[in-house]
Parts: C-alpha cells; structure tokens; sequence
C-alpha cells in the first residue's frame, strides 16, 4: 500500500481525506474502494444497500485496511443518516443510480427518482454543509448525435462535425416524450445541471464524470448463471450468455450503435486524479472514456464470436493432446 511521499499533479504532498461513497457496492464503487484502500491512505464510508461486491474488503477484521472502511447499509431515499455521513467526510462521491438500459422502458419512475430525485438531498447536503463532491452522471446526457439523423449513405456521416462530442458546442438531443428510454438520460441531464447551478450561486465544489463504456469484473451478471434468470443486462453479459448457451446474438437495427469500451480499472485511474487534484477538477465535467476503442455492437458480437470459437477450438485440441499423452 503506497501511503507515504504522495504528491498531486503540482506537487504538493496529497493529505489522507475520508470519503463519503454512496452506491460504494456497485460495479464501479466496489473497484473505486480496492483502488484507494490499495494504494492510498485515505478512508471510506462506504453506503449502499448491499455489500457482496466489496465484501472481500470488509471481512476479515484483520485486513490491512480495516480501520480505513466503514460500511453502512442504508438507502438514501430514506435514511436520516446521510447527512450525518456527509458531514464526516471531506468528499462525497455519488454513484448511487438505476443505470441498466432495460430499465429505462419498463421503470421509467424508478428511474427518474433514482437519478434525480434522490440525488438531491445528496447535492443539498454537500452544497450546505461546503463539502466536495463527486457525481457520477453519464454519456447518456448528449443523447443522439447530428449524424444519426443523416440519411445511412449520406457522406457526412464520416464527417466528425457531426458525430464527435463537444462539451461546448454538441447539441443534446433526446427522444419523443413517450420514448421511455430517454428517462434516464434527462434524470442525468437535469440533475448535472443543478449540480452546475449549486457551484454558480453556492460555491459548491464539484465534479462530475461521465463514463463511456466502463467493463470488468463485477460489472453485470450472466442470466441463469451468476445473477437471476429474468432481467436482460448489458450488451457484454446478454452476448455472453448466447454464446455460452450456443444461440444467436440479437442485433438492435443491425447493431450499427457505437460503443468505446474503456477498461475498469483504467478509467479508476482517472477519477483517482480528480480525487486527489480538487484544485485541477473542481468545477469540471470530465468525459472519461478511449475514443480510440470505438466499435460498433456488430463488430462486438463478430469479435465475441470469434474469441468463442477460438477459445472452443484450443479446448478441443488441448483435450486431444491430453488424450494422446494418457494412451502413450
């Protein structure tokens, strides 16, 4: 564990600080916890509802950094504690969300609630009591580019102007009202937006990340096998489950939809920066994504496929070379 001679990006010594982590037993949350217990001297309050995701960091009493976690278990929609917690801590990190895409259309309220009515006792909290925070929004909040409104064999679609995403000048654009599916989105959106509006009139110290496609371990279940048989998760874990079951991968409108995956440990290493460097990430919107890992969901399905049939192949010749090694 690296604790001592830590400096920021200007080279100032990094002090030990305690944080607020809501939604810490989460995908994100769990790999956020093991990175700042490993490598850094600072201390957790770790909320959520569950803990099996960060349960290999609370047990046993004689971990190395047990006295540096607290778990508590509560639900922020309705728990007089929270704002206790905040008031303990010098950061608050929110990642507390519904944020699978097959709930969108089928818990739109949940959804709506998750992402921004509950987060803003979280805002008022941290905004009140002058404590940073950290909020997890989405790249959801830029909603359809310019480009997926060009005709398919229009030549602009290859023009970056109408595909690449600008902070300043990229147009948010969502669906109809009863497209449920962009409930999300605008729960992200408005709530980034009175986050904004706290720093303007308030003084809050804020940042807000977005992630683009974070994947890794503990990020989704397979239906079946490691999580309920009802329920469709991601694109990785639904293609996964198919190949694993030998059926076909179903493609949405041919799976022209775009994806820039970014390893979950990598982009931890992002927001640890913005952990440690308030002077640098206050006030900023970070894009924490690899534009240079883009692909379409076709292309996935065709690579996953391919690792499939590779992986199928090795099995069977390594099952030879075995065979052959017992009969020899």
């Amino acid at each position: 564990m690296a604790t001592g001679n830590r400096v920021d990006l200007d080279g100032r010594p990094i002090k030990p600080i305690t944080i607020c982590m809501i939604g810490a037993g989460g995908f994100i949350g769990s790999h956020l916890c093991e990175k700042l217990l490993l490598e850094t001297p600072h201390k957790i309050l770790a909320l959520d509802v569950y803990n099996d995701k960060i349960k290999h960091l609370l047990e046993p009493a004689s971990l190395p950094w047990a006295d540096r976690i607290q778990f508590h278990r509560l639900n922020i929609k309705h728990d007089s504690r929270l704002e206790g917690l905040i008031k303990m801590a010098d950061l608050t990190i929110n990642l507390a969300a519904i944020c699978t895409p097959a709930d969108y259309n089928t818990r739109p309220l949940d959804t709506i609630y998750s992402n921004f009515i509950d987060a803003l006792p979280v805002v008022k909290y941290c905004s009140e009591n002058n404590k940073r925070l950290i909020h997890f929004s989405t790249c959801e909040v830029y909603g359809k580019t310019i480009g997926s409104f060009l005709p398919k064999d229009s030549p602009l679609r290859q023009d970056p102007a109408y595909y690449i995403l600008k902070e300043d000048t990229s147009p948010c654009i969502f669906g109809p009202i009863e497209k449920q599916r962009w409930s999300y989105a605008c729960a992200k959106q408005l709530i980034e937006r009175l986050i904004y509006a706290e720093g303007a009139e308030n003084g809050l110290e804020f940042t807000i990340v977005r992630p683009f496609n974070w994947i890794g371990p503990r990020m989704d279940f397979i239906p079946g096998i490691d999580g309920p048989s009802e329920g469709v998760p991601r694109v990785l874990a639904c293609f996964s489950n198919a190949l694993l079951r030998s059926e076909p991968l179903k493609l949405v409108d041919g799976g022209q939809s775009q994806r820039s995956f970014v390893y979950i440990k990598d982009a931890i290493e992002a927001v640890l920066l913005m952990i440690e460097n308030p002077h640098r990430a206050n006030g900023h919107i970070f894009n924490v994504g690899n534009p240079y890992n883009e692909v379409t969901v076709k292309q996935l399905a065709e690579m996953m496929t391919k690792v499939r049939d590779y992986l199928r192949t090795k099995y069977f010749f390594s099952l030879i070379n075995w065979w052959i090694q017992g009969c020899s």
